[in-house]
């Protein structure tokens, strides 16, 4: 065979055969023998992976825009321990003394910690079980436990949902049931039920008609089932909520997050309007002991750090905001 043999075309066919070494040289692609060291040495299995790591954050859900995430985040950090739990915790532990610890921690720990989950949360990209097992896959266990406690924390606060429902539905009586003691009618007589005379009608109706408690523990009592469905109905908000993910519980955000705005408002317009709110504020606010004392952790100022804490960081740890962050683009 002629070695530069060109190609030649059969008889009786439309066919090219080549029918030299050179020319079936020249058909084959160039070798890149730069990607094939790559590939032996693992490299392109490397580029894969990342491949399909960035085809998995591109597919994954996220929110609408970036205010359902600040919306998000918003709602997250102001609830209902804002409105009942924070008052408590100040007047509890030397008013206004208890902000000297609380803002030290907050400001130390809480915010530091709360940016720090978000840069987690978006750099790594994963919820809060996989954040810990790719920093450390023996720290898996701490996501875990953040997931047991947001359990524990979703149950009973949907408790408080359930109570707020019931209250909600008895405010559109009037007058309002627990602003006045229940009256017991007896053939002709008619007097006031002796439970509530002797405590007061707010105490009366919390404990017998809300909790409807036994009178001791060894009690267990029936079913309240009043309190039954206020609490099935606050599951079903919730499910309703989160049925379909981020997209469901995006729009839900523009209600949950502003609302708790205007009950804090009408609490605030209704707390000044009350006889005595300026000696109650300063009563809550003034503090009862030193400022040198709170910093130095003496004195009664000491215990009023531990529920600081508490309060500082809750929401860091609890892997809320690793998850929440996850979503963002």
């Amino acid at each position: 065979m002629p070695k530069n043999s060109k190609v030649t075309q059969r008889e009786h066919s439309n066919e090219h055969v080549t029918e030299s070494v050179a020319d079936l040289l020249a058909l084959e692609e160039p070798v890149d023998y730069k990607q094939s060291i790559l590939n032996v040495a693992g490299g392109a299995g490397g580029k894969q992976g990342a491949a399909e790591e960035e085809l998995d954050a591109e597919d994954r859900p996220a929110w609408n825009s970036k205010l359902q995430y600040i919306l998000a985040q918003i709602g997250f950090s102001v609830g209902l321990g804002n409105i009942w739990r924070f008052p408590y915790l100040c007047q509890k532990n030397g008013g206004g003394a208890y902000l000297v610890p609380y803002l030290v921690l907050l400001i130390t720990i809480g915010i530091p910690l709360f940016f720090l989950e978000l840069a987690v949360g978006q750099r790594i990209r994963r919820g809060s079980i996989g954040v810990w097992h790719y920093v450390c896959p023996r720290l898996g266990g701490i996501g875990f436990s953040s997931c047991i406690v947001c359990l524990f924390v979703g149950l009973y606060y949907n408790v408080i949902i359930g109570w707020s429902i019931f209250y909600f539905f008895k405010s559109f009586q009037y007058p309002l049931p627990w602003s006045e003691c229940p009256v017991v009618r007896n053939g002709t007589m008619a007097v006031v039920e002796a439970e509530c005379e002797r405590s007061s009608a707010t105490t009366y109706f919390w404990y017998r008609e809300a909790l409807d408690i036994s009178s001791s523990i060894s009690e267990s009592g029936g079913l309240n089932w009043k309190m039954t469905l206020c609490l099935l109905v606050a599951w079903t908000i919730v499910g309703m909520a989160v049925v379909k993910g981020i997209q469901s519980s995006g729009k839900v955000m523009y209600f949950s997050s502003l609302f708790p705005y205007v009950v804090l408002a009408c609490f605030l317009v209704r707390g000044l309007l009350l006889r005595g709110a300026v000696d109650g504020i300063l009563h809550m606010f003034t503090p009862k002991q030193r400022f040198n004392e709170c910093l130095l952790c003496s004195g009664h100022c000491c215990g009023s750090w531990d529920p600081a804490v508490s309060k500082a960081d809750k929401a860091p740890g609890a892997g809320i905001l690793v998850v929440e962050t996850d979503y963002m683009r």
